[in-house]
């Protein structure tokens, strides 16, 4: 099966990156709209549409996801279009029905990214209850089974302990069921993800510890008699050389937000660290690693097209399925990496096929 491509929307200001070094990529609806447009004529199938209520780590105006999604599905024909949602924020009685309205609008390309939350800020302040760290998987396992009931059955009616549902209908459902991804790297997501996920998306790491959280993802799925695909997180500079490349990097880093990046790291630390095994997505994350705020950097698609196709290729070898790619000028780096990475990775696959074939 061919890789898939995905790429955030920066539907947040502030770009991909914690740092002031400037970057030609805009938060606003029109750009919105290009990118995407780009994108599916370029060779992605995904955008991820963020969801972010409140400023955090520079981002100072957010436009809303799902509304944002609505609006993408009129304007664009083939990219399918992910809605992070975070549940306590919403019903997922109400989100199921958004969600399939949108996937109406796109005929058929509406998926969901179910956050389970890191933001303590935007719950406290929306005077919404902030819940342990494995409690918040428990309501997010609870308002996937919801999302499903309602696009597959004709009524719902649903006792958990934190959505009831009484006979709740849902019309018209959805053209094709919506994809849920999620992400989290702590006990309490793995085995969510094992149980009701069809994504499991995982921050930038080594091609070794990548490997580690597939196999174990994958034994939890089996365990419950399911599949499961693996999406994974990385930041994408490639230029002319190597040295370009790297040198995009270090003046990323070199001109961090580092209050930003410090009130980020804290917010993390301590979402994670709540959870039982004291573990969260970014436990071994170091400043570095956070001015790109999912371990972006990690995952190494720093350098020529040749070599970050070969990167991406490595990824393949070891089970991912989904490469969730971020960029620091959407407005040209978008369009190059699918003019001259994605076309590499494809011969590359097909390398890969005619030498299996050959065994």
């Amino acid at each position: 099966m061919s890789l898939q491509f995905a790429y955030w929307a920066p539907n947040v200001s502030g770009g991909l990156v914690i740092s002031n070094l400037p970057q030609k990529t805009d938060w606003s609806f029109e750009a919105n709209k290009r990118y995407a447009q780009i994108a599916e004529r370029s060779g992605f199938d995904y955008v991820l549409l963020q969801t972010r209520f409140f400023a955090s780590y520079g981002a100072e105006k957010q436009l809303e996801a799902a509304t944002l999604a609505s609006a993408l599905a009129a304007v664009t024909e083939k990219i399918n279009i992910i809605t992070a949602v975070l549940p306590g924020l919403w019903h997922p009685g109400v989100m199921a029905k958004i969600i399939s309205t949108i996937d109406h609008i796109s005929n058929g390309r509406a998926s969901v990214n179910i956050v389970s939350g890191w933001f303590k800020g935007e719950f406290i302040g929306y005077g919404e209850p902030w819940l342990d760290h494995d409690e918040r998987y428990r309501r997010s396992e609870e308002f996937i089974q919801v999302l499903r009931e309602m696009w597959t059955k004709e009524t719902t009616t649903f006792k958990g302990d934190f959505y009831r549902l009484n006979e709740a209908p849902l019309k018209p459902k959805p053209i094709n069921i919506p994809k849920i991804f999620q992400g989290g790297n702590s006990k309490a997501a793995r085995e969510m993800a094992g149980r009701v996920s069809d994504v499991y998306f995982m921050n930038g790491n080594s091609l070794e510890k990548l490997k580690q959280q597939i196999d174990h993802v994958k034994s939890l799925a089996k365990s419950n008699g399911r599949d499961i695909q693996f999406g994974v997180n990385g930041f994408v500079i490639v230029r002319d050389t190597e040295e370009e490349a790297k040198q995009v990097l270090k003046d990323i880093i070199l001109h961090a937000d580092k209050e930003a990046v410090e009130g980020f790291k804290s917010q993390v630390k301590f979402a994670g660290q709540s959870s039982p095994e004291g573990e969260g997505m970014w436990e071994n994350s170091s400043f570095e690693d956070l001015v790109q705020y999912n371990d972006g950097f990690r995952t190494g698609l720093i350098g020529t097209a040749e070599q970050v196709a070969d990167r991406i290729i490595e990824l393949k070898k070891i089970g991912v399925d989904i490469v969730l790619t971020g960029f620091l000028h959407y407005e040209e780096d978008l369009q190059q990496f699918g003019e001259k990475v994605i076309p590499l990775v494809r011969e590359k696959e097909e390398q890969l096929k005619e030498k299996a074939g050959a065994v």
